[in-house]
């Protein structure tokens, strides 16, 4: 069996996060399989670095572009690949092996409004689709990105499985202290704060999240500030505009894009971490955050209470009021703080990335005819409350 994986987006937010884990743990668990990945030129070395077995195959075509669909299947073809991973929705027609795709989420039909035109709208809408309908399986995050893809495609249950993310294993290692000094120093995080990170986009609800902590500081925690790390802020002019109205300009700093190993110092200062999405296919950012012993206020909706579980202070994302009242509880109630905290790093502890990319070797497997004796002990069952499916 020759495993081709689509890894041209080896350095994005969210998926890149599940490609690179997944390249990961396969080099761990399985050197054996003749793995060929498309990527960028700037990664082939990297790719090398994974062991002999894995085999780089430089693609430009661009991710989400006509070239996509024609590039792909004929590199897999030249390279006789006998099975390929889609790990995200893009599986071009003309790929004749058999095939698996990660289908994420459904935000982009949660959301049309957030994609630039119809034509980008139409594009993902149809290779979602045949993405759900081509592959012989279909893997997805959550049971509520589950349950999104049969609502929006019909796809049979049988045929998706659900396997959970993880988070990184620097988020679970507690820093040294001169690190921490550091990182403290470098930012000037010498007040209490709340942190959000994660990308600045509409569905993130940072609108709501800025009047929330404009409430919260008027109910007499005026020296509270707020930390939120993602993309370059000047990008999104109603969150300005928002900081301007309710004059927090002292207390708001957008830092932009961090490293991980600074993200896992971040959140170890905060406080708090709130994260009021109003759509998450998984939610990573809640999980590293309990993984790194702080405590989490973030939205019942979506993914979001199954992947916290009982951990987490849950809120209407859609109410300022609400989100305002879990941050002041979480912050002035000290049992309540500490049961957080404690319960987050227990249900963080029920995640692993080795766990799942372990699931979805035995699928590549199953999808093969090929079963595979992978090495160590069988893997953990899932998160308390929830299943592999």
């Amino acid at each position: 069996m020759r495993i081709g994986i689509d890894a041209r987006k080896l350095h994005d937010f969210g998926i890149g996060t599940y490609i690179r884990n997944l390249l990961r743990e396969l080099a761990r668990l399985d050197q054996q399989t003749e793995f060929v990945l498309l990527c960028r030129a700037e990664d082939v070395e990297a790719i090398h670095a994974l062991g002999p077995n894995f085999r780089p195959v430089i693609s430009n075509a661009g991710n989400y572009s006509i070239g996509e669909q024609f590039a792909i299947p004929w590199a897999l073809k030249r390279e006789g690949v006998t099975l390929f991973h889609a790990p995200h929705y893009v599986l071009p027609p003309l790929v004749h092996c058999r095939s698996v795709v990660t289908i994420h989420d459904c935000i982009h039909l949660m959301f049309p409004q957030y994609l630039p035109n119809r034509v980008a709208l139409a594009y993902a809408r149809g290779s979602i689709a045949m993405a759900a309908r081509r592959a012989t399986r279909v893997m997805t995050v959550s049971e509520t990105s589950k349950t999104d893809i049969m609502r929006f495609f019909g796809t049979d249950p049988s045929k998706i499985d659900v396997i959970y993310n993880s988070y990184d294993e620097r988020f679970g290692i507690e820093p040294n202290a001169e690190v921490v000094s550091r990182v403290r120093e470098r930012y000037q995080l010498q007040d209490q704060f709340i942190l959000y990170a994660g990308n600045v986009k509409p569905h993130k609800n940072l609108d709501r999240l800025l009047e929330a902590f404009h409430l919260v500081r008027n109910r007499g925690l005026k020296q509270l500030k707020l930390v939120m790390i993602g993309d370059d802020i000047s990008k999104y002019a109603s969150l300005r505009r928002a900081v301007h109205q309710h004059r927090l300009h002292k207390y708001v700093r957008f830092l932009g894009y961090l490293p991980e190993d600074t993200l896992a110092v971040m959140y170890r200062l905060a406080s708090l971490f709130v994260f009021p999405s109003l759509y998450e296919g998984f939610g990573l950012p809640p999980l590293e955050a309990m993984a790194s012993g702080t405590p989490v206020v973030t939205s019942n909706v979506s993914s979001l209470p199954e992947v916290t579980g009982d951990a987490a202070v849950l809120v209407n994302p859609y109410d300022p009021e609400a989100i305002a009242d879990g941050i002041y509880r979480a912050l002035t109630d000290e049992p309540l703080w500490l049961g957080m905290r404690r319960k987050g790093l227990a249900r963080a502890r029920q995640f692993s990335w080795e766990a799942s990319i372990r699931r979805v070797r035995e699928i590549y497997g199953e999808v093969a005819n090929a079963p595979f004796a992978l090495p160590g002990p069988a893997a953990p069952g899932p998160p308390a409350g929830v299943s592999h499916s």
